[in-house]
């Protein structure tokens, strides 16, 4: 799973261009955070240009550091997550995981746990279809899917973000909306279960 003098750790990967899937990444990795032997590392993905010449920065000037190839097939386990883009994942995310080829290749992360989670600006803007289309290719890796059981009362009583298959935020139209406490709730449920799962198969 990993090199005998790395720490285990829950990946936290996601793609955010106004802050709050950052913020839901956070929250995620203090529910991983409360599982002993297993920490959180939190990744992120740079954008993509139709301009050829476009060179991101090697190190973004906010948020998390961007994702290695040895990131992601060291990981124990792997929380995914982009924005809501008419019921997909952002292009960004799809064109990283497009490039995942050799992990699939060589069976990396076969086996390990995995969840999703997403934010949208509209209450109704195809939260659960993201969730969904970040799952195929993580099924495909042969990663164990986790998602959120009824059994965290936040999913009965949400009224904006939330769902069994994985966490999700209501943003508002100008994506300034702070998490609820359900919704905070269930990121940490999720990056929780993704652990104590991770930890249990190590």
């Amino acid at each position: 799973m990993n090199s005998n003098t790395e720490k285990p750790y829950v990946l936290i990967l996601y793609y955010s261009t106004a802050g709050a899937t950052m913020n839901m990444a956070l929250q995620i990795a203090r529910g991983v955070e409360q599982t002993s032997g297993i920490e959180a590392r939190i990744r992120t993905i740079p954008s993509i240009s139709t301009v050829t010449e476009a060179v991101e920065p090697q190190v973004p000037e906010t948020g998390a550091v961007y994702c290695t190839q040895k990131d992601l097939s060291h990981c124990a386990g792997l929380v995914l997550g982009s924005a809501t883009r008419f019921g997909n994942m952002a292009s960004a995310m799809k064109y990283f995981i497009d490039g995942t080829g050799g992990d699939w290749a060589t069976g990396t992360l076969v086996g390990k746990p995995a969840g999703v989670f997403t934010s949208a600006s509209s209450m109704h803007g195809g939260q659960e279809a993201t969730l969904l289309s970040m799952m195929i290719p993580l099924l495909h890796h042969g990663m164990l899917i986790v998602g959120i059981p009824y059994s965290e009362d936040a999913l009965m009583t949400t009224t904006t973000g939330g769902s069994p298959y994985g966490a999700s935020h209501f943003a508002g139209p100008d994506d300034g909306l702070a998490l609820s406490s359900d919704e905070t709730n269930l990121c940490r449920a999720l990056g929780k279960r993704i652990a104590n799962i991770a930890v249990g198969l190590g």
